[in-house]
């Protein structure tokens, strides 16, 4: 559906030369809904507007259902954009039109004939739950009902695709999560594909399929939300990560621990066996378990336990090699005294 090759951007400043995207290749599935992860000043943003091409990539190009649009005229490429919907962290609503009129204006800048506006304005509002707000002005909106109008608008013209940046960096927590709701059904039922930027790992863990990392403009990790959650390679992720699912222990706890001080991550359906009790039972050790809980990411258990063996060296070194090969990851975060 989407696919980004060696592309980069370049902004040209009075202290020179600033690179917003260096040298990102991503490829997005039809029908999947992408993260990309990053902090402020990351590129992401970058990205994501180069993919509608508000942002002219300096090099490189994007292909969007098959089209190369760095090679489209001015034209060729409106009809494009057509098909990608874009919906922003501020809104960008007229605040002089009413929500009718907002999504409208979609519509008339797509040329739609005004018999046909009408019905589809009202189809419009009626999925994203906004049908008794149709003469309402913007200002007599919460965030969330703003949101769902820039939503609205964004789907106006049937799109392929839909670009989220920072969709909900702006909302309380649980109009995030009712507004993850309704990307989610959207993606569900109209098979639309779309990317995500934000700097929430709450969020790509409650919707996403696949996801990037991005930092100085370069993408440092890329794979499905649930290996990257299971076992990070980056430091930046593993930061990202402990951000949503912290396994930080207190002084006070750790100054008690002597024995051998374990993370162990459960994948899948392993995160409901009870592979520490046999373990303990097979082997001459003691556990006890410190930290820990079982997530579900895309409906999958991840379970995440910090846990301290106390026993003979032999053992624990038995112990934990038989965990290893039953569990996803075992850790040693500081061996025993």
């Amino acid at each position: 559906m989407i696919t980004i090759n060696n592309l980069s951007k370049v902004y040209r400043t009075k202290k020179g030369e600033i690179k917003g995207v260096d040298n990102v290749s991503l490829t997005i599935n039809e029908g999947e809904i992408y993260g990309i992860v990053g902090y402020s000043g990351a590129g992401k943003s970058s990205l994501v507007r180069c993919i509608n091409l508000l942002e002219r990539p300096t090099t490189g190009n994007i292909t969007v259902d098959g089209v190369d649009l760095t090679t489209l005229k001015s034209e060729e490429l409106r009809q494009a954009r057509l098909r990608i919907g874009m919906i922003f962290q501020h809104f960008n609503l007229v605040s002089q039109k009413t929500v009718f009129e907002n999504i409208a204006f979609s519509l008339k800048a797509a040329r739609v004939p005004a018999s046909k506006i009408n019905d589809r304005v009202e189809q419009l509002l009626e999925m994203v739950g906004l049908s008794d707000k149709r003469d309402v002005y913007p200002g007599q909106l919460s965030g969330g009902q703003k949101q769902r109008v820039g939503i609205a608008r964004a789907l106006a013209n049937n799109p392929k695709v839909l670009l989220c940046d920072e969709a909900t960096s702006a909302l309380d927590p649980t109009t995030t999560k009712s507004i993850l709701k309704l990307l989610k059904k959207i993606n569900r039922e109209l098979n639309i594909t779309i990317v995500l930027i934000t700097h929430e790992m709450d969020v790509v863990k409650e919707i996403c399929h696949r996801m990037a990392i991005m930092q100085g403009g370069r993408v440092v990790e890329e794979g499905k939300v649930y290996d990257i959650f299971a076992s990070p390679k980056e430091e930046l992720t593993r930061e990202f990560i402990e951000s949503v699912i912290s396994f930080e222990l207190p002084e006070t706890i750790l100054k008690k621990v002597s024995g051998t001080l374990v993370k162990v991550v459960f994948k899948g359906e392993v995160a409901g066996e009870s592979v520490v009790s046999d373990t303990i039972q097979k082997f001459a050790i003691n556990g006890n378990f410190l930290h820990g809980s079982i997530d579900y990411i895309q409906e999958q258990p991840l379970g995440i336990f910090v846990m301290e063996l106390t026993g003979g060296k032999a053992e624990i070194k038995k112990a934990l090699d038989y965990i290893g090969k039953r569990t996803a990851l075992v850790e040693v975060i500081r061996h025993g005294v």
